[in-house]
């Protein structure tokens, strides 16, 4: 705080003195000297690269008062480095300290140098005010802040910062600074008179921001307001319209409830009513929506709807009030419950109207309807069903009708009603699909009961029963089947007798009438346990009396004509049949020295043929046409041309290459039917082809059994 006396001036480039700069080093051993000027640096100059860096250290700067370091503007001495630019010359230094000095010297022309002023502009404020609005708050709380200044002999309090360094802009106990000939006159200070002006420019300038920020609160308080009036303005249009249109519904509901006095002239009906209801609908939507449909709706339709079905008789007229129910579905029924498949009556006026006022009149006629009369009842159902909702009409399945036709089949006996049960329950599966599986198990039973003492040759069960083969699962009709009828039919086939001579075909035929009913594994069970054994019986020793074969021909053939395609193809059939042409041809084959029917061994051997001939075209037609089903379905080839087996692909291939191929007759080898291909004998099990060999059978390529055959 003392004065100092300023040390010799020194610039880039220096004066004499910083010519012997470091000149004391001649007298040590250093060599500081010798490497700066390696490094290239030139006495009497500045340091670095350009020679910017100064040689005299920094001068130290007396303050005025006791502020702290800025109080009292800049500090900096003329030998700081931001006075000391890169490309500065001492010239240029020494021009811009001569332009400061000038300013603080009188006008030789005896005039008074005109001050320069800075003036800030309006728009300036206002930005400056924009940019600072985030930060007025702290600056309002810090200019309140109580500030105790203990830096002089008293203490002192101050309540902003402003008034510290405005307090020490006055001098307090500073030494005076002796005047002489290099002394600068001293300005003639006012500090009070500056804070007095720079207080009311910081009060302008803040009048200035404030009332900018006020105009544009204004202003986007208008635009705010104009906003709400237009929201309000929409509000108000649609709270108008709500009004006048609740206003118009209310007329119409008052409109309703008047006609419907006992006193009133013109009644409501109901078809007007439903009018008045599609209006509301139509033209009122949203009222219509919003409104409690099921209260309105009890008001005024359910009372009209009562009188509209007081006279109805659905077994009579099962059509009547379908319509007008269709239309009032489509008014009443609550979409969204409707859609949730639910059933709260008290949300969906439709639901509740059919329930309380549709459904009391069902309940009394099903009470007094016979289920043996059901197709009255059948006729009413289908034609409500599109209408009625779906859990009434469970409601009315499962607790009205199906109690009245279980309590019937318990109550019906096959042996003495004369009405086929069928008649009176099959009509009901369209509607009650599965509900009536559980009928099914006592309507079993009593048909096994009635059946305990049928004979085959009473048709009427087979009448009483077929109607009854899709209904019930395969598993349980198949099982029916095999427990009651079967064991009938082996009976009857065990009394046949088989008589070339006199043949009675009676038996027979009550056993082959069922063959659409058993499954033919049963029938084919059937005829090998009491069909077959008798007849081939009866075939060998037929043959071994000297025979007619063209007689025992017809017979084999008047035989295998009995029966089905569709049992023939079966290979336990096939078997028998084939057994059967065995025996013919060993019979005639064996009568070396006795009379021989002429032509009789050239007729079986032709027979045989033919047989077997049929029985592979058979075979192969079925297989074809069971591929081609196949590959309808995409499980197979569609072309018919292409082969579909192994056997049809060797029959292309024979054909291609003009090689005959065919059964041979009455020769198997374990079960497997023997073919000639050309002049080789061959067999096919499971897809391979087995070549007779000399002691054994080889399985080959079909390339290498046509090189055989050629």
């Amino acid at each position: 705080g003392g004065n100092f006396k300023p040390s010799q001036k020194g610039f880039v480039g220096g004066t004499k003195p910083f010519m012997d700069f470091g000149s004391w080093e001649r007298h040590t051993k250093g060599i500081g000297q010798k490497l700066l000027q390696k490094m290239g640096y030139v006495p009497g100059k500045g340091l670095g690269k350009n020679a910017q860096g100064i040689i005299n250290p920094i001068e130290a700067k007396q303050r005025k008062g006791k502020g702290a370091v800025g109080a009292y503007g800049s500090e900096r001495t003329s030998q700081s480095l931001q006075d000391f630019p890169v490309v500065d010359s001492e010239e240029e230094a020494e021009e811009e300290f001569q332009k400061e000095l000038s300013q603080w010297r009188k006008d030789p022309n005896g005039g008074k140098k005109k001050p320069k002023y800075s003036y800030k502009t309006v728009e300036e404020l206002k930005a400056k005010g924009r940019i600072n609005k985030q930060l007025s708050a702290p600056q309002k709380e810090l200019s309140q802040v109580k500030v105790i200044d203990m830096t002089g002999r008293e203490q002192k309090v101050y309540y902003s910062y402003s008034q510290i360094s405005h307090k020490h802009n006055i001098p307090d106990d500073s030494p005076q600074q002796p005047l002489g000939k290099d002394a600068k006159p001293q300005g003639f200070a006012l500090p009070e008179l500056e804070h007095n002006l720079q207080l009311l420019i910081d009060i302008t300038e803040q009048e200035i921001i404030q009332s900018d920020r006020q105009l544009q609160y204004e202003r986007d308080m208008v635009v705010n307001l104009t906003h709400e009036i237009q929201k309000m303005s929409e509000v108000l249009s649609h709270e108008e319209t709500a009004i006048s249109n609740l206003s118009k519904v209310l007329d119409m509901v008052e409109e309703c409830e008047r006609r419907m006095q006992p006193n009133c002239e013109n009644p409501l009906t109901l078809d007007e009513c439903a009018k008045i209801f599609e209006t509301l609908q139509d033209k009122y939507y949203e009222e219509y929506r919003m409104s409690d449909r099921v209260d309105l709706a009890v008001a005024i339709v359910y009372p009209l709807m009562k009188d509209y079905f007081k006279n109805w008789d659905p077994l009579k007229d099962c059509t009547y009030g379908t319509e007008i129910i269709a239309k009032w579905k489509s008014l009443l029924e609550n979409d969204q419950l409707l859609s949730h498949g639910g059933q709260d009556l008290s949300t969906d006026a439709f639901h509740r109207l059919m329930w309380e006022i549709w459904m009391p009149y069902v309940r009394n006629i099903v009470a007094q309807w016979q289920p043996r009369n059901c197709g009255s009842m059948v006729d009413f159902l289908d034609s409500w069903v599109h209408v009625v909702p779906v859990w009434i009409l469970d409601n009315i399945l499962d607790q009205l009708i199906f109690p009245k036709l279980q309590k019937e089949v318990e109550n019906w006996n096959p042996l003495t009603d004369t009405v086929p049960i069928h008649s009176w329950i099959h009509p009901w599966l369209p509607l009650m699909q599965a509900r009536l599986e559980p009928l099914y198990s006592p309507i079993r039973n009593k048909l096994a009961n009635a059946l305990q003492k049928w004979h085959p040759s009473d048709s009427s069960a087979k009448l009483i029963l077929q109607p009854w083969k899709d209904v019930f699962t395969p598993g349980s009709w198949e099982a029916f089947m095999v427990k009651n009828i079967v064991p009938k039919l082996g009976m009857c086939l065990n009394e046949l007798i088989i008589n070339p001579h006199q043949q009675h075909m009676d038996a027979f035929y009550w056993v082959i009438d069922w063959e659409g009913m058993i499954s033919v594994s049963s029938l084919v069970g059937l005829l090998e346990k009491h069909f077959f054994p008798k007849w081939l019986q009866v075939l060998c020793s037929w043959l071994s009396n000297s025979p007619n074969y063209e007689e025992i021909t017809k017979w084999y053939l008047g035989w295998k004509s009995m029966f089905s395609d569709q049992v023939l193809a079966h290979p336990s059939i096939k078997d028998k049949f084939n057994e059967a042409l065995d025996i013919m041809n060993r019979a005639v084959s064996s009568s070396v020295g006795g009379y021989m029917q002429p032509g009789a061994r050239e007729n079986i051997a032709y027979l045989t043929h033919t047989e077997r001939r049929k029985d592979f075209q058979y075979e192969a037609m079925q297989e074809r046409r069971e591929a081609e089903n196949m590959a309808q379905r995409g499980i197979g080839m569609a072309a018919s041309s292409v082969p579909m087996n192994f056997k049809d692909l060797i029959q292309t291939k024979a054909e291609e290459h003009n090689i005959v191929f065919m059964p041979v007759i009455g020769k198997r080898h374990e079960g497997k039917q023997l073919y000639t291909f050309g002049r080789i004998v061959i067999y096919i099990d499971r897809g391979v082809v087995f070549v007779q060999g000399e002691k054994t059978w080889v399985p080959t390529s079909l390339q290498s059994l046509i090189d055989m055959a050629k």
